[in-house]
């Protein structure tokens, strides 16, 4: 008998399963205020939400030395962790999406999850909402480059024995839509993110969900 081909739903995390972009923004501006420079509007923090940190901060402050950029990592992450420990940092699920998660579970689906966040903020937040055993593969920021290159779906797509013609991607800024092209993956936007849909349509964006349950049936027609 021919084993069924795995179908992998892959979700980015900040501005896709759940809202960080307070606990975000606030940790940018203490990232910039210990390097003595004036933080960027929140509407611009929010853009890059989805990159790697290093470069993040790089384009936000295009023009600080890479000693400036260092120190900035540094305190960025002092800054979230501190409030992490704190209770201050609130990453709640978006509507629906814990439903989703355990539908497409039901419905046969192997689930990942490619992030900017470091593997260590995301075991936590997944952590925090007992979702941590609903993913086959986690892949962060940690030992990739960032978004859009495709490795983090290479790697997941490699862990779940999958091939990108049973892979979709689903993410809420234009890198997220970037990095499935890259990887031959079909990439599905979110509309409740960071990007609006025409940035993700013209990222390559073959559907834009505005209600879990839409995207629910945008997953299943993606994959045959």
């Amino acid at each position: 008998m021919t084993q069924s081909p795995v179908k992998l739903a892959v979700f980015d995390c900040d501005g896709t399963l759940v809202d960080g972009q307070a606990p975000v923004c606030d940790a940018m501006e203490a990232a910039f205020a210990s390097a003595g420079l004036a933080a960027p509007p929140r509407h611009a923090i929010r853009q890059i939400v989805g990159l790697s940190l290093p470069q993040a901060i790089r384009y936000l402050a295009p023009d600080a030395a890479e000693e400036t950029v260092g120190q900035m990592v540094t305190a960025y992450k002092d800054s979230f962790r501190t409030a992490r420990e704190r209770g201050e940092v609130a990453e709640p699920l978006f509507e629906g999406m814990a439903d989703l998660i355990s539908a497409l579970r039901a419905d046969g689906w192997s689930l990942a999850v490619a992030t900017g966040k470091s593997q260590r903020g995301l075991m936590h937040c997944l952590a925090t909402h007992g979702l941590t055993d609903s993913f086959a593969s986690l892949q962060g920021a940690d030992g990739h480059p960032s978004k859009p290159h495709p490795a983090m779906l290479e790697v997941a797509m490699a862990e779940a024995l999958a091939i990108p013609a049973n892979t979709v991607m689903i993410g809420d800024t234009l890198y997220d839509m970037e990095m499935a092209v890259a990887a031959g993956v079909r990439p599905i936007g979110v509309s409740w993110g960071y990007h609006d849909n025409a940035t993700l349509t013209e990222a390559g964006a073959s559907a834009i969900a505005d209600t879990a349950e839409e995207l629910r049936a945008l997953i299943h027609g993606a994959v045959p």
